[in-house]
């Protein structure tokens, strides 16, 4: 079936945690424009988020309480860049034929990455926006909390911190026990998040832990939802 013609021209990269969603909440506080798709990047042989592990399915149920089409990428577990690159063409394509021009990624300040990034996405004949891009990550995370946004930490780089953050809440008595060098949005991947709550939600996305992944350097919190009969 053909997609319907954005009105919008905004697909933001979306992995469901909380530098995806302050994206969204910049963009929809400070601009005219609105994200019209989320496009999310899962693991083909486990049909989850690269590097947060959360499941497609509670990814889902976040797109739904957003009232936003959810578009998935699947690529083979740490694909080299041509596949990933082949597998991103392939699922914009059909969005930028209908009218999308702007591809949106929460990246903080990671040069090399908005370097990547923005040649790849150029290529596929976009432009690549960065709405975080710069900010005081410690006034991103405060924001985060003060708009009423909930998230469970997902995942953490054990090398860069404990084990015992992993199904925390994200809130502030997470952010007061970090460890000085630790960013407050985790960036340079010591932890990932998966937003539950907040300002644009129609209900809230309500997940349990159902076990843990802890072999090697990341470890994982496998999320279930809570909702009758999930």
């Amino acid at each position: 079936m053909a997609l319907p013609r954005s009105q919008d021209g905004l697909v933001l990269m979306w992995s469901g945690g909380k530098d995806a969603m302050l994206a969204l909440d910049v963009l929809h506080s400070q601009s005219p424009r609105r994200v019209g798709a989320l496009l999310t990047t899962v693991t083909e042989d486990r049909e989850r988020v690269t590097m947060h592990g959360t499941s497609l399915s509670l990814l889902e149920r976040q797109a739904d309480a957003l009232d936003l089409p959810l578009h998935v990428m699947r690529v083979p577990p740490q694909p080299p860049n041509e596949v990933y690159e082949a597998r991103l063409e392939a699922a914009l394509t059909p969005l930028l034929e209908t009218g999308f021009s702007t591809v949106v990624a929460g990246d903080l300040f990671l040069d090399d990455v908005r370097a990547y990034r923005e040649e790849l996405i150029e290529s596929f004949g976009a432009t690549a926006l960065f709405p975080l891009w710069g900010r005081d990550t410690t006034w991103l995370a405060q924001h985060f909390s003060a708009r009423g946004y909930q998230a469970v930490v997902t995942t953490v780089d054990t090398t860069q911190l404990d084990s015992s953050f992993v199904g925390r809440a994200y809130d502030d008595a997470f952010l007061e026990d970090l460890p000085d060098g630790v960013d407050p949005c985790g960036e340079q991947g010591a932890f990932h998040t998966f937003v539950t709550d907040g300002p644009p939600f129609a209900r809230p996305v309500s997940v349990a832990e159902n076990g843990r992944d802890t072999t090697g350097r990341f470890h994982t919190a496998r999320l279930r939802s809570t909702r009758e009969g999930a």
